[in-house]
């Protein structure tokens, strides 16, 4: 098992790459580790004060050489809230993403499975295009395609939402699924 930098660890590499790549200019954030994480690598939450940026230990006890580079990621979207107001990735974002020597907006790690299984699954699915986002709760007010509308709430795309009640095996054995597809 890999051993990840200890909190306090994770801000000195904060502090090292706030120099590095963006002259001590991302204000102070708090780095943690977020154990709940199953879908992401890491998130920033702008409301807290200071900002705070969490990472999925789950990911980078797998991926430990990509924990530089999501905190990176992070670090960019500070940056770019702190000097513009700007949240997301848009062009302000990929601009110093570039600067910063990274190519995608994307780390994927792919997903781990999360400490315990919740039986209650949130599908939120825009019609017009087909995006859909898993969520463990049920959104608290109405959403629109982050596809269809990269702004802010626009009724015209909305996302819809399915309640998973139940979840099963899809298919018996890897052996039957190859028999199922040579039937074909």
């Amino acid at each position: 098992m890999t051993t990840l930098p200890t909190e306090p660890d994770l801000q000195l590499i904060f502090a090292r790459l706030n120099y590095e790549f963006f002259n001590g200019e991302v204000p102070d954030c708090r780095i943690r580790y977020n154990e709940r994480f199953s879908n992401s690598a890491g998130r920033i939450n702008y409301s807290e004060r200071p900002m705070t940026i969490e990472l999925s230990p789950k990911h980078f006890r797998a991926y430990p050489e990509a924990l530089e580079e999501t905190l990176l990621h992070e670090m960019i979207h500070a940056w770019c809230f702190a000097r513009f107001r700007d949240m997301g990735h848009g062009a302000r974002f990929k601009k110093k993403l570039r600067e910063c020597g990274l190519t995608s907006i994307y780390h994927e790690l792919g997903n781990v499975r999360p400490l315990r299984e919740s039986n209650r699954r949130y599908i939120l699915r825009c019609e017009r295009c087909a995006f859909e986002a898993l969520r463990k709760r049920k959104p608290a007010k109405p959403a629109s395609c982050p596809r269809c509308n990269k702004r802010r709430f626009d009724p015209r795309y909305p996302l819809i939402i399915y309640e998973i009640v139940e979840t099963r095996v899809a298919g018996d054995t890897v052996e039957g699924l190859h028999a199922a597809v040579k039937g074909r």
